[in-house]
């Protein structure tokens, strides 16, 4: 919190002539007390109460300078602040708390970690489940498809028999093979609806 002003030049050159004019009526204390801040080298600081005893001095005289003109190219005196030292107890306790912390949160991302798991045999096992259910996803749309080409084939062959415009042979097909299809989806759903467990 600031106590006293960084005075500059102008103050200085102020105070010098009020203290050569007013040798009598200027209080002896005031007087030594702006003598002493004059007298410190740079930077020189005015405290608060000095400047109060001056401003009420230059009021009841009725001096034609003020204070709030003098101090114009003044700045605020702000003491450097000290920090106390840390308490090494807190500071270890601290440390402390720190580690749990980070320890908790290893534990919570590798918690589904199972190193007895992960091995050379057991990752080339997994990989082994992995790929053959890849291959019977695939294996499952292979069949899809070719059901669903092949009904559309056999649907437009055998409709040229019924129409002879193509594009009624053309939706004829679409249909039945839509309704492959479908079936086709309800009983691949039904299945792996059983591999899942569910009813």
């Amino acid at each position: 919190m600031a106590t006293a002003f960084v005075v500059g030049d102008k103050f200085r050159k102020k105070v010098t002539e009020l203290l050569e004019k007013t040798d009598s009526s200027l209080p002896q204390r005031l007087r030594e007390e702006l003598e002493e801040t004059l007298e410190k080298p740079q930077p020189t600081t005015l405290s608060f109460s000095t400047a109060r005893k001056l401003k009420k001095y230059l009021q009841d005289k009725g001096h034609p300078f003020y204070l709030h003109e003098s101090l114009e190219d003044s700045s605020l005196h702000l003491p450097e602040v000290v920090k106390p030292p840390r308490n090494p107890e807190l500071v270890a306790r601290l440390e402390k708390i720190k580690a749990k912390l980070a320890n908790e949160e290893y534990n919570r991302i590798t918690r589904n970690v199972n190193t007895q798991e992960i091995n050379r045999n057991g990752t080339l096992a997994d990989f082994g489940l992995q790929v053959r259910s890849v291959k019977a996803v695939v294996v499952t749309i292979f069949n899809f498809l070719v059901t669903v080409v092949a009904a559309f084939a056999c649907s437009y062959m055998g409709s040229q028999y019924l129409f002879t415009d193509t594009a009624a042979r053309v939706i004829s097909a679409v249909i039945a093979a839509s309704v492959v299809g479908l079936a086709e989806l309800y009983v691949l759903v039904r299945t792996m609806e059983g591999e899942l467990g569910e009813p």
